[in-house]
């Protein structure tokens, strides 16, 4: 295998790697962490909220940057259909990154106000609109990992090549 497919494979490795997790993280999230938010009384939640923020802020950071770093390096990398489903995913991952940086996080910062203090009157509007936001980056970030996925499966139904050795010439 040539260098340059090498490298490819490695930077599919690393964007299915970070990608998968983000959308693992997230779809963790909404499917096991929201419900329970909304199982437990209020005190509670905001408490474990305020909390869980801290340790998946640079956890969830990390994982979207490496998502889109490695899909759009991916992208730079190949041609066709591949080019486009991981600049694509590059995109889904950056929406993922922009919706949790305008939407969850500034209501993250009022949870940790209210964990302290108490919940103004409308809060459940608020609670509302992060767990929309939660769906949506959730939903982003599943569709990158589903599209980089599609890439690595499309390569690897392609019959491998095999080198074909010919004779040297004869010199007489």
């Amino acid at each position: 295998m040539e260098l340059n497919n090498v490298l490819v494979r490695l930077i599919q490795v690393l964007a299915l790697l970070s990608t998968g997790l983000l959308a693992g993280a997230f779809g963790y999230g909404a499917v096991n962490v929201a419900p329970t938010f909304a199982a437990v009384p209020l005190d509670v939640r905001l408490v474990f909220h305020a909390e869980l923020m801290k340790m998946n802020g640079p956890v969830i950071q990390i994982a979207m940057a490496v998502s889109t770093f490695g899909s759009l390096l991916l992208a730079s990398l190949t041609r066709g259909v591949p080019r486009l489903l991981a600049a694509t995913a590059g995109a889904l991952t950056v929406t993922s990154f922009l919706v949790t940086r305008f939407g969850n996080v500034p209501i993250n910062g009022q949870i940790k106000v209210w964990a302290v203090t108490s919940a103004p009157p409308g809060y459940t509007n608020l609670l509302r609109q992060w767990e929309t936001f939660n769906i949506i980056r959730t939903g982003t970030a599943v569709v990158a990992f589903l599209l980089l996925l599609v890439i690595v499966f499309q390569q690897s139904r392609r019959p491998a090549v095999v080198a074909r050795w010919e004779k040297a010439p004869s010199l007489g």
